[in-house]
């Protein structure tokens, strides 16, 4: 008999490049994005980001990883067609090949300017494109409990699927030698990166109004500025896994929600069981994450509990094993068991480096940098048409 799963809905976000098809580079184009969405009859309800050549889409909420592949495969089938509408191309990856901060127009608005006034410099590099899952809990507190209790422990495994996510191999033209370069740019903010564990969900909201207090989150925007790879949202009641980079496959990123939904899953099962997965300390996940950001898929994680480094491939089978018994009822079995595609395919990191060593790499750079855009914006649309 299937044991009851809490709510686990899906909520996911993606932030996309708009690229000038005959230049390569970005295009500043969200305005008229806006402009012509609410004219639909179907908005898609775009939102802008810091830079004008960013845009980002939302999914309803979802109530299981089928849904959740239907409105990604919606959402950027219709920020294509749009695209298509104004001869502009979309491509989903955590930085630009080429692109230069620089060169970027902010968007306009109150809660960027603070951002600027408050970060300067850190704030204007931010050229860079995430994507978000939410996982939902309820609303009442006892699921605001459970949300802060498999945030501790789910900690351990955001580095595996940042791994597995990794599409920023290049920055301003460099190949950086790192499979997720945006890593490095984000945390340079402050309140990023690995969080550290809380006892209780009042622990944790006292921390945040403490901040709030001293102004740590600002005077105009007052949203909780609290930007971790893994957080309670501050506006809605979800667990959000934020340390990914944007998956340029579609595929790809379903596996990535899936999983991430699976560990919640097999976590509160634990709990049920009156069982837990160990909490590590903030040093050791902080480790694996450098790792997962230099090598991606393609290096070793440690395994703490044996104090050994382990080839990625054997810990993610180790994570398929540790959440086989939750993926049936979760109907992403499927879904989740693309990990072996991605191992043996490689990431979006891996195709984009692989396209520039084809070309050439150093020795046609300027060719080899364009053939990896075209490969970027054939990969965004395979599967969604």
């Amino acid at each position: 008999m299937p044991f009851p799963i809490q709510p686990l809905t899906l909520g996911i976000e993606e932030e996309y490049q708009i690229i000038d098809p005959e230049t390569r580079d970005l295009r500043t184009y969200i305005r008229e994005l806006l402009t012509q969405d609410q004219a639909r009859p179907h908005k898609l309800d775009l939102k802008p980001e810091l830079m004008q050549s960013q845009v980002e889409v939302g999914s309803r909420i979802c109530r299981n990883i089928k849904e959740a592949r239907q409105e990604i495969v919606r959402l950027r089938r219709e920020v294509l067609e749009l695209a298509d509408e104004n001869n502009l191309k979309i491509v989903a990856a955590s930085t630009h090949p080429f692109a230069r901060w620089e060169d970027q127009v902010i968007t306009e608005g109150t809660r960027y300017k603070e951002l600027l006034d408050d970060m300067q410099g850190v704030a204007r590099q931010l050229l860079i494109f995430g994507m978000h899952v939410h996982v939902g809990f309820g609303d009442d507190q006892d699921s605001r409990e459970l949300l802060i209790a498999v945030m501790n422990q789910a900690r351990y495994f955001v580095p595996h699927l940042l791994a597995l996510s990794t599409s920023s191999p290049f920055w301003r033209g460099q190949d950086t030698g790192l499979k997720s370069y945006r890593s490095v740019i984000f945390q340079s903010l402050p309140r990023t990166g690995i969080p550290h564990s809380f006892l209780s969900w009042s622990e944790y909201k006292r921390y945040e109004m403490m901040l709030e207090r001293v102004g740590a989150f600002g005077k105009i925007d007052k949203r909780a500025k609290i930007w971790w790879d893994i957080r309670p949202h501050p506006v809605y009641n979800t667990l959000e896994f934020r340390i990914a980079d944007i998956c340029t496959s579609v595929d790809d990123c379903i596996c990535i929600a899936a999983l991430f939904q699976a560990i919640c899953a097999k976590l509160l099962k634990l709990r049920r069981q009156n069982m837990g997965w160990r909490q590590y300390r903030h040093v050791h996940i902080t480790e694996n994450k450098w790792r997962a950001v230099r090598y991606g898929i393609n290096g070793e994680l440690i395994d703490f509990g044996i104090e050994q480094s382990v080839p990625f491939p054997d810990l993610m089978m180790e994570l398929l094993e540790l959440v086989d018994d939750v993926v049936d009822d979760l109907d992403s079995r499927e879904e989740v068991h693309h990990v072996h595609r991605i191992l043996r395919d490689g990431t979006s990191a891996d195709k984009q480096l692989r396209v520039y060593r084809e070309y050439g790499g150093e020795d046609n750079h300027d060719e080899a940098i364009c053939a990896v855009v075209d490969h970027l914006v054939d990969e965004t649309r395979r599967g969604v048409f």
